[in-house]
């Protein structure tokens, strides 16, 4: 189907009018087409009965007309079928008051005799006759009119006239044949009709899916467009919720950003004065207070990025970020000969705050850069998943070729304040700090060996696709 009408998935709306419409459709074409073969199929052998019935007239109108000159001669009932031998119509004639019964027959029966209906499988019909279904000459199936009628002196007689019904039965098949025909190209503009209804009863929804998905990927900051009556006050509401959502992050921001400058004021006094004198419990101070700067740093640094991963329409391009960590690095590891590669497309974003992105990256780049012989590669990737409401994930990895990490030491580093090597600078923080910060988004970090015989961390985040 077409974009505004995507493959019906399970569960969708799009799937539920779809296969609903063709469903009663079906039905209702199933049941129509039963009533009208079985209307078609009643009115078929009525209109043989009656034709059946005018034959019989005819002969009873014969045999009470007294006298023997009245007799029906060949052909007189205006049907040549009755002269032809074993032609499937035929007409019978019994004297039932006798004791040796009087039959006079068509020529059509030659030396056969006509079976009378029997009374279960009989139906009344016009002027007392009966009708119904018996079995001919040659083990045909015939349709039978009969009656039996009093003309006093001269007996009683049981009237029968019969004929085939292949010609009924081949013209009833081929009225459902037609009518086959007919349901299905009427069935099939039906399910055109349905798909034709759905594209453009559910443009609207489609606009409204596409409109959030540009906030969601940083292209818009609320919905635009005119929407039908049923969706715009549903827009609306939205718009009201991420003007909301952007409230609510802009107040956190500035109650962190409050909280950070009313605490470090104070520590930064205590330590300015601790500094002043040597002896033991200044130094115990400084140690302290140093410790409580960077427990507070980190967590309002949490806090902060736990206000931005809620944000809606956050958007950063990877590349950039990646270049300008890696010439920034390769400055502070010029010393060393430490150069950083980047391998990534261009047209990758991650669905969070750049600065968020430079912080987790950076930090697994510097420690890279720690224990890297010669070179940092730091390479991005789309990896899709499958699956219904699944969506794209950013795999970022950085490797170094430095000495790498025992697998019974991973989990250690990545805790909080853990230093394997303490004569590496750092406040063993890095890796908890990009742990956490991917947390918030939905994404992981995991330490894995690489081809070099080195380290490789592995980010996943969310993408925009």
């Amino acid at each position: 189907m077409s974009r505004l009408l995507p493959a019906p998935r399970a569960g969708s709306i799009a799937a539920r009018l779809f296969y609903s419409a063709v469903l009663w459709s079906s039905a209702i074409l199933f049941v129509a087409g039963l009533v009208f073969s079985t209307l078609y199929r009643h009115g078929a052998f009525d209109a043989f009965d009656a034709r059946l019935g005018v034959y019989l007239r005819a002969l009873v109108a014969d045999v009470a007309t007294p006298g023997d000159d009245s007799r029906l001669g060949p052909g007189q009932l205006g049907e040549p079928q009755f002269e032809l031998t074993l032609s499937g119509w035929y007409w019978q004639i019994t004297r039932l008051d006798s004791e040796k019964p009087e039959i006079r027959s068509s020529r059509s029966l030659f030396a056969a005799r006509l079976p009378r209906l029997p009374d279960q499988a009989a139906s009344l019909g016009p002027g007392g006759s009966r009708r119904g279904f018996v079995v001919g000459p040659d083990d045909a199936r015939l349709r039978m009119v009969e009656r039996v009628i009093d003309v006093g002196d001269q007996g009683r007689f049981l009237i029968q006239v019969a004929a085939a019904i292949d010609e009924v039965e081949r013209d009833i098949t081929r009225f459902k044949l037609e009518l086959a025909i007919t349901f299905v190209l009427l069935a099939l503009a039906l399910i055109g009709s349905t798909i034709l209804q759905l594209r453009y009863g559910l443009s609207p929804l489609r606009l409204l899916q596409d409109g959030v998905a540009a906030i969601r990927r940083g292209e818009a900051e609320k919905l635009d467009g005119d929407y039908s009556t049923d969706l715009a006050p549903l827009a609306g509401e939205l718009n009201l919720l991420v003007a909301a959502n952007r409230e609510v992050i802009d107040r956190a921001r500035t109650q962190v950003g409050n909280l950070a400058h009313a605490l470090k004021t104070p520590l930064s006094v205590i330590l300015n004065e601790a500094a002043a004198d040597e002896t033991p419990l200044a130094g115990k101070v400084r140690e302290q207070a140093a410790v409580m700067r960077d427990q507070v740093t980190y967590y309002l640094d949490r806090a902060r990025a736990a206000a931005r991963a809620q944000a809606i329409g956050s958007v950063a391009d990877v590349q950039p970020v990646l270049k300008g960590l890696a010439r920034t690095f390769d400055k502070i590891y010029r010393d060393r000969n430490v150069s950083f590669i980047v391998e990534a497309a261009g047209d990758l974003r991650f669905m969070g705050e750049k600065q968020d992105l430079e912080e987790m990256i950076g930090n697994l780049a510097d420690n890279a850069g720690k224990w890297a012989r010669r070179e940092v590669r730091l390479s991005a990737a789309l990896e899709s998943r499958d699956g219904p409401g699944s969506r794209p994930v950013l795999t970022l990895v950085v490797d170094d070729d430095g000495p790498g990490l025992p697998e019974a030491s991973r989990a250690e580093v990545m805790r909080r304040g853990q230093r394997l090597d303490e004569t590496k600078p750092g406040s063993g923080l890095g890796l908890s700090i990009v742990t956490d910060l991917a947390a918030l988004y939905g994404g992981s970090l995991s330490l894995e060996d690489n081809a070099a015989g080195g380290l490789r961390a592995v980010l996943r985040l969310p993408a925009v696709s």
